[in-house]
């Protein structure tokens, strides 16, 4: 019984069947659907779903203004062979995530694409830039900052914010009443029938923090580029142009994150690499000369950069100028980039020293194995390899982009 009750249990990562329909069409065309990358959030850590055999969760949305299709599918359920066996609940799990407004009929979805025309982006508009597709030639995306008293914004936003279930592993629904968020949107031009109209890219949130006396910090909370769209390019457009409009504002102290994934971390630095290489005092021939409070104060004060990403662009940039086949100047920079890595190790030897003076020789033992000097020597050097093979993907992006 049990083999066969196993028949019943489904992926919830595979089950579930994502589009951006934009031609009638689409909603038949497999290679249009894309998977979620984390379902726990919804179906539990081990992401399975019980109680039916190929089972198809459909929520396809209309490219611009995210109308919703929900739909559950599936050959069989677990009750017409088992009597005493309740399946999951699968359609409840999602009601809880998704607003009311979505319908359960594809013929209604697809008469719903009739209006997509009449969907405009929400707010002002920041930046234009393009992409080149091989398939569609050159394709024009647009940035828009947009407040919470847009009209028609507070619907739209629930409807974006299920795809963070889907695609971040840790997220959350933000309150989105609170008017000192700030929301970034990207939308791509698209023609249909000699109109155009406009599909959601991805999206950003800021929530700005108030720094005594008169400072705001504006902090980046949530950052998503939605999978048709990923790998081209549009989350460091978008990162860039949030960048310049809170550099433009006085009253802004820095820019900062919430818990930056390592992905996020990366894209960060190359942006700020990109900022910061035009400033005087990251030029080429001050870079070997260490990282100076004038390069703090620069990138503070004209792009708002606090100090610690500041350091890290001057990394970046010294690592572009160093000739790493010159034995004398790789030691000079990587004496440079340990430096900073070893602050925690030093805080560690900080915390032994105090140990010493206060716990019992035995209870001093349990503490030792964690500091040993050789092996914060080796973590040391492993950290500083997978930094500069990071900060060498990012030379290498901003050459390929210059």
């Amino acid at each position: 019984m049990e083999k066969k009750l196993a028949e019943y249990k489904c992926d919830t990562n595979e089950a579930i069947c994502m589009k951006l329909v934009r031609f009638p069409e689409d909603v038949e065309d497999d290679r249009t659907t894309f998977h979620p990358e984390f379902s726990h959030q919804v179906y539990g850590d081990d992401e399975v779903a019980f109680g039916y055999k190929g089972l198809q969760i459909q929520l396809f949305y209309t490219a611009g203004n995210l109308s919703t299709l929900f739909k559950v599918k599936y050959s069989s359920k677990v009750t017409e062979t088992f009597d005493c066996v309740e399946p999951d609940d699968i359609e409840g799990k999602i009601r809880e995530i998704i607003p009311a407004g979505f319908t359960c009929n594809s013929d209604d979805f697809i008469s719903l694409l009739e209006k997509e025309a009449n969907f405009q982006p929400f707010g002002t508009l920041l930046h234009t830039y393009t992409v080149h597709s091989e398939d569609a030639g050159e394709l024009t995306y647009q940035i828009h900052k947009v407040d919470v008293n847009c009209a028609g914004f507070h619907d739209y936003h629930k409807r974006l914010q299920t795809f963070l279930m889907w695609f971040i592993e840790t997220a959350s629904f933000i309150d989105a009443d609170d008017d000192r968020w700030d929301f970034f949107l990207v939308f791509e031009k698209y023609n249909k029938d000699g109109e155009t109209l406009y599909a959601t890219v991805g999206y950003m949130t800021v929530y700005n923090y108030y720094v005594y006396p008169d400072k705001t910090r504006p902090r980046v909370s949530q950052m998503l580029i939605l999978p048709p769209f990923q790998g081209e390019g549009h989350g460091a457009q978008l990162l860039e142009a949030v960048h310049r409009f809170y550099c433009s504002l006085p009253k802004v102290q820095d820019i900062t994150a919430e818990d930056p994934s390592e992905s996020y971390v990366k894209l960060r630095d190359y942006v700020l690499v990109k900022l910061c290489q035009g400033l005087p005092s990251f030029t080429a021939d001050k870079l070997p000369l260490g990282f100076s409070a004038d390069m703090a104060k620069e990138a503070q004060d004209k792009l708002k950069i606090n100090k610690k990403h500041a350091r890290r662009v001057y990394e970046i940039l010294r690592l572009r100028a160093t000739d790493m086949s010159d034995e004398d100047k790789a030691r000079e920079y990587r004496l440079e980039v340990k430096k900073r890595l070893f602050g925690p190790y030093r805080k560690n030897q900080r915390e032994m020293a105090k140990m010493k003076k206060c716990l019992r020789p035995e209870e001093l033992l349990s503490h030792v194995d964690q500091m040993d000097t050789q092996t914060q020597h080796e973590e040391l050097e492993k950290s500083y390899q997978v930094v500069v093979e990071d900060y060498r993907r990012i030379i290498e992006r901003i050459a390929t982009h210059a």
